[in-house]
């Protein structure tokens, strides 16, 4: 065959030796607005790291071969353990090594939270599988802080940045990772219907758990917390995988899960049968003493479902920067170019919510930034995640067939868009947590006006949109069945308070014009004629990646 035949012409080159931080203004630009030059630099290496060859290869062989569980060994000896692909800890290890981890929570850094928020997104694009061990990690911490002896034993294995695999006491480790046992069979994420039993040793503080539990991911942590009903209710437990005499604790692993997505993670059926566990906080005070890892885990949905979408963004603009069809470049023409800007603005705003949590975070003495993170998160945690599938599903459109592909890695984003959406509560539960949380706590709305509020006055839709939310709350016997439509207004206001006082006038202008507006088609690639050409223009160059050099 003629060689010039068999060359592939008019295709994109592959989207590699970019800086995922530094060459991402909506996220480098939230970097600075919440940290500071010295947050941003100091994410200079994983931002660099993130974008290359080889974080993108291992990324899909982590995928491409998943994680396998080994019930016994070659002796006949019960050992639960589950293996994992080279690539899976490369990953891990950067992960960990980057203090992406639990390591915020022992850092002097006013900024530490936004520093790693910032490089849990970045990262994350690599990968989104291993960032939930990650995310446990970081999540459990807050919660060990219900005691304060359980807390300096674990916190500073987790803090870490070794990364150290491998079933052994905590005393011969240099870093180690945590899960969380919640749900079980019968009642998901009404945690309150669990009836794994916790039964008191007679020495104080010790049980030993019996039951199951449905949904665990990362059965190769070094600990857990899990919830279990001990004689006065529903309590948190601290559970060791190995312990301290090197003995395995008795934890069952039944299967591990075969799942639409999220394939390079393991996530199990776990039974316990005498498993040793140590109290956290008082009986009883289960829901209570677990929530702070909830809610920092919602932070990491949030985060995770701006990382699919910045990475989904960063495929579609990237392609279409490159690719030629009916005689022009797509990314010149007027309906592509109105697309990829409407999927700029969906992950821009993801991202300045996202970041704008976290410093929340970095803020644990300030009423507003205590009240706003309470009912903030639940918000994101609904809207953010619940429009992440669209989002891929339209980025993946721009790529034609090439993104249905195995090999461009949209369908490995595409098939991990639902999960952030179901994990740390659904949709309905975020919904109504929000609705729990402005019925019972009166400081969280105010924080909310506060908020929205530092833009009134800049952009006529966001103060009419802001006027409606709050009418919405004026009829209390609709509230419940309307919850999602209140949390999703609700949500859509703060991200548009953000990109007005924040972004770049044109990327606020399509958001208010689109997401605020009562012209709002519900499909990307509908933002007004009345933007102009020069805005969408200017949108897109904005989200399309920069490499290193010329490709």
């Amino acid at each position: 065959m003629d060689p010039e035949l068999r060359a592939a012409t008019n295709q994109a080159p592959p989207l590699v030796g970019h800086d995922v931080v530094g060459g991402d203004p909506a996220l480098r630009e939230a970097v600075l607005r919440h940290g500071s030059e010295e947050t941003l630099a100091s994410l200079a290496g994983l931002g660099r790291e993130a974008g290359t060859a080889e974080a993108r290869e291992h990324g899909m062989l982590a995928n491409e071969h998943p994680p396998r569980l080994r019930s016994y060994d070659r002796w006949g000896h019960r050992v639960d353990e589950v293996t994992f692909h080279p690539s899976w800890h490369w990953l891990m290890e950067r992960a960990v090594g980057h203090g992406l981890a639990a390591t915020p929570w022992e850092s002097d850094d006013s900024h530490a939270h936004v520093r790693r928020a910032a490089g849990f997104l970045a990262w994350s694009m690599t990968e989104p599988g291993h960032g939930c061990p990650i995310s446990m990690t970081y999540a459990a911490v807050p919660a060990l802080r219900a005691d304060d002896a359980i807390a300096k034993e674990w916190t500073p294995a987790l803090a870490s940045t070794a990364y150290d695999p491998g079933l052994r006491p905590l005393a011969e480790k240099r870093g180690a990772l945590a899960g969380m046992g919640m749900t079980e069979k019968q009642g998901g994420s009404d945690v309150r219907a669990n009836v794994t039993e916790a039964r008191p040793t007679g020495v104080e503080g010790d049980y030993t758990l019996h039951g199951h539990k449905w949904f665990t991911s990362a059965p190769m942590n070094d600990v857990f917390l899990v919830l279990a009903q001990a004689p006065g209710g529903l309590t948190c437990f601290v559970v060791p995988r190995v312990l301290p005499d090197g003995t395995r604790n008795r934890l069952d692993v039944v299967r591990l899960k075969d799942k639409l997505g999220n394939r390079s993670n393991a996530s199990s059926e776990l039974e316990m049968d005498g498993t040793l566990a140590r109290r956290l906080g008082d009986e009883g005070r289960g829901v209570r003493t677990i929530i702070e890892m909830v809610a920092a885990t919602r932070l990491d949905c949030v985060l995770g479902s701006a990382s699919l979408m910045r990475r989904a963004l960063a495929e579609a603009s990237w392609h279409v920067a490159h690719r030629s069809a009916f005689g022009a470049r797509l990314a010149d023409q007027p309906l592509m170019q109105n697309v990829v800007a409407d999927l700029a603005v969906e992950s821009e705003a993801a991202t300045a919510l996202a970041i704008r949590l976290a410093a929340a975070v970095d803020a644990p003495g300030d009423p507003h930034e205590t009240a706003l993170r309470r009912i903030a998160l639940p918000l994101a945690k609904f809207w953010v995640c619940k429009r992440t599938p669209a989002m891929v599903a339209e980025a993946l459109e721009c790529l034609g067939g090439n993104g249905y592909v195995e090999e461009s890695g949209l369908p490995l984003l595409f098939r991990e868009s639902p999960l952030n959406s179901i994990w740390e509560g659904s949709g309905n539960v975020n919904a109504l947590d929000v609705l729990r949380a402005l019925s019972r706590e009166p400081e969280v709305l105010g924080a909310w006006i506060t908020e929205v509020g530092a833009a009134r006055g800049a952009d006529p839709r966001l103060d009419r949109a802001i006027e409606d939310a709050l009418a919405m709350l004026g009829d209390a016997g609709s509230l419940e069945v309307s919850a999602r439509r209140l949390a999703g207004a609700m949500a859509a206001c703060l991200q548009g308070s953000l990109l007005v006082r924040h972004a770049p006038a044109e990327v606020a202008d399509a958001f208010c014009a689109t997401r605020l507006d009562t012209a709002y088609h519900g499909t990307f690639g509908t933002l007004p004629p009345a933007l102009g050409a020069d805005a969408l223009r200017a949108i897109v160059e904005r989200a399309t990646p920069v490499v290193d050099a010329p490709v």
